[in-house]
This record gives structure tokens, C-alpha cells and sequence, in this order.
């Protein structure tokens, strides 16, 4: 998976409560992908824009990294 497929599943499934790599501060409830120095970062917030603990996956590999966003942007949807 790509960037462009994933924004299009994120359209089309109507997915919300993301950060795709937007650098601004956390909001509550929101699934978060950031690039850094070569790396992908995912992770979660909570009620209060708090990185929820063990959430945070580092990834080399774009692909992966965009797997385990939607995966994750998926459940926090179920949840809602």
C-alpha cells in the first residue's frame, strides 16, 4: 500500500481521527502517521492527546507503516 491508496481507503471507508503526517500538536482520539530521519512512526491518542502507552510502532518500511495505520484507524472507528 501506498499513501495514495490509503487516503483513497480512508475516503472510501469514511474513516476518521487521523494525523497522516501533518506536524501540529495530538488531538484526542486520533491514530497518528509521522515520518522521521527515514523512519514511520504510528501510534494512538487517548481522551487527553496523550500518546496511549504501547501504542507506538516504528517502522523502515513505508508499506508496513501504512498497514498498521489503517489497521489501527479501523479499530478506533469500530470503537466510535
Amino acid at each position: 500500500m501506498n499513501i495514495k491508496e490509503a487516503i483513497k481507503m480512508i475516503q472510501d471507508e469514511k474513516l476518521q481521527g487521523y494525523n497522516m503526517n501533518e506536524r501540529k500538536d495530538d488531538r484526542e482520539n486520533e491514530v497518528v502517521l509521522m515520518r522521521e530521519n527515514d523512519k514511520w512512526i504510528v501510534y494512538a491518542t487517548d481522551e487527553r492527546a496523550s500518546k496511549v502507552t504501547n501504542s507506538q510502532d516504528i517502522y523502515l518500511d513505508e508499506e508496513e507503516a501504512l498497514d498498521d495505520f489503517i489497521d489501527k484507524l479501523r479499530a478506533f472507528n469500530r470503537l466510535r
